[in-house]
């Protein structure tokens, strides 16, 4: 099973209660990493203009680039359930290991702790909450029901199988876990 994001382009307002909730969740210090973000996206000249939000957390890649060249292997993709995550305590840090997964990633979401040689992190679905029957904050957070998440063969179901939006690129080389309703471009 791949476990995946689903987000509505069409309903997300850029609020970043995503990003606030997963900061103070996780406990990141303020101007430090960020687990997830909000991207604002705006095209055109006025009065013809398109403006909209992507998110972007972890996408938990089915061929995530960042655990094939992670040199200690810190960095592995679940196999129960596709979430990829980092074994941090294995991570030998940024200056070590040349920020190889920050590199490698389509989507720029390693991030790393404060301070020399910090250590890599990033998002893993919340799956401390989902050990306890709970969504990932982000998801639980979100006040206009943007994001959701699941297996991905039930949210395609459900939503589609749409992966292309403006201010997202689908990488064919890590295959992100992540389906969008996009907001239709009228410039």
């Amino acid at each position: 099973m791949q476990t995946a994001f689903y987000f509505d382009q069409t309903r997300c307002t850029g609020c970043a209660t995503c990003q606030v909730a997963c900061k103070d969740w996780n406990d990141l210090p303020a101007w430090t990493e960020t687990w997830i973000r909000i991207d604002y996206i705006e095209k055109g000249t006025c009065p013809n203009v398109f403006a909209s939000y992507m998110l972007a957390p972890c996408y938990h890649c089915i061929e995530p680039a960042c655990a094939k060249v992670c040199p200690t292997k810190a960095i592995v993709k679940n196999e129960d359930n596709g979430i990829v995550v980092v074994n941090i305590a294995a991570c030998i840090g940024r200056e070590e290991c040349g920020e190889k997964c920050l590199k490698v990633c389509p989507y720029d979401v390693p991030q790393f702790e404060a301070g020399q040689n910090g250590r890599m992190r990033k998002c893993d679905f919340c799956i401390d909450r989902q050990q306890a029957g709970k969504v990932p904050i982000c998801v639980e957070s979100c006040p206009t029901r943007s994001i959701e998440f699941g297996p991905m063969d039930e949210l395609e179901k459900q939503y589609g199988s749409n992966q292309v939006a403006e201010g997202f690129e689908w990488s064919k080389r890590t295959k992100p876990a992540f389906l969008i309703k996009a907001k239709p471009v009228k410039i």
